[in-house]
């Protein structure tokens, strides 16, 4: 797969997707981060990755470190050239080849004794539809809704993103459509469900551990809990009271009157900043 995506690619210091996409437009933006929590619980949601994250993560130990590592190895996928992106997607793939274990228990459409493993690519497909629904749906909410047409082209490019990963082409929605409809039959049959290990790490999640940190993680907490899936956000105990959904709602309104008026320099992550110093020649490339 990354044979291929060399061989299509134009520019190598653009990366898997250059200065004129969509994916950098819409990547950019740290809006992306309100959907952080909600992506991270629909992945916990799916008992694969949470026995993965509960048996072999370092997640418990040191959440902030794991939270550095995933972004930049993201944006190093996203923003990065392709030598950049391409080490990180070796790097990301050589720790899930060593992520393998069974299921202790019977968990919604899984039984006991199920075995897992990371690179496994039914998991990894919904741990890319997480990603992409999230940051459409955080795009929507806070800087602009996008058309019909957009959604089928940043699809049609995240696809490049998900062959990083080794996801199967065969496994890949066809369009936007096609997309949603796999999207919501996940959320609405057995396969996601919150089982103990979830929900174990998702209380780890939203406690502050210091009490500078109550009322970020308090709000991380509401915002979370306004954007899941109602199922999923009582099985993952997230309370969303009169006075919580009031909170959101506040939020989400300021967010859309604020945030796009704040500059460039403020409201896009250092990555894109980085990436487009790089391709127009304003900061060598670190591609060998």
């Amino acid at each position: 797969m990354l044979a291929e995506l060399r061989a299509e690619t134009l520019d190598p210091s653009g990366g898997i997707y250059g200065p004129q996409s969509l994916a950098w437009e819409i990547g950019r933006e740290s809006a992306l981060f309100l959907g952080g929590g909600k992506a991270a619980l629909l992945q916990l949601a799916h008992p694969h990755v949470a026995y993965a994250i509960d048996q072999h993560s370092k997640t418990l130990s040191d959440p902030f470190g794991r939270f550095r590592r995933t972004f930049d190895g993201v944006f190093r996928m996203v923003f990065g050239d392709l030598d950049q992106a391409f080490r990180a997607a070796r790097g990301v793939h050589a720790v899930h080849e060593r992520v393998v274990g069974t299921l202790d228990q019977k968990v919604g459409a899984f039984e006991e004794g199920t075995p897992y493993r990371a690179n496994d690519g039914e998991a990894l497909l919904w741990v890319y539809a997480t990603l992409v629904a999230t940051a459409v749906e955080a795009f929507d909410l806070v800087v602009r809704p996008l058309g019909h047409a957009e959604r089928n082209r940043y699809l049609d490019e995240s696809k490049r993103f998900a062959r990083l990963f080794g996801i199967p082409e065969r496994l890949l929605p066809r369009d936007w459509s096609d997309f949603a409809r796999y999207y919501a039959s996940m959320l609405e049959g057995d396969v996601i469900c919150v089982a103990p290990p979830a929900r174990k790490v998702a209380d780890f999640l939203f406690t502050p551990r210091r009490s500078i940190e109550e009322p970020l993680v308090r709000w991380a907490r509401i915002m979370t809990a306004g954007l899941m899936p109602e199922r999923l956000r009582t099985d993952f105990g997230l309370s969303f009271s009169p006075i919580e959904q009031r909170a959101f709602s506040v939020s989400i309104r300021s967010l859309r009157a604020l945030y796009p008026r704040l500059p460039g320099r403020l409201r896009f992550v250092p990555a894109y900043h980085a990436a487009r110093r790089r391709v127009s020649g304003g900061a060598r490339s670190s591609s060998g």
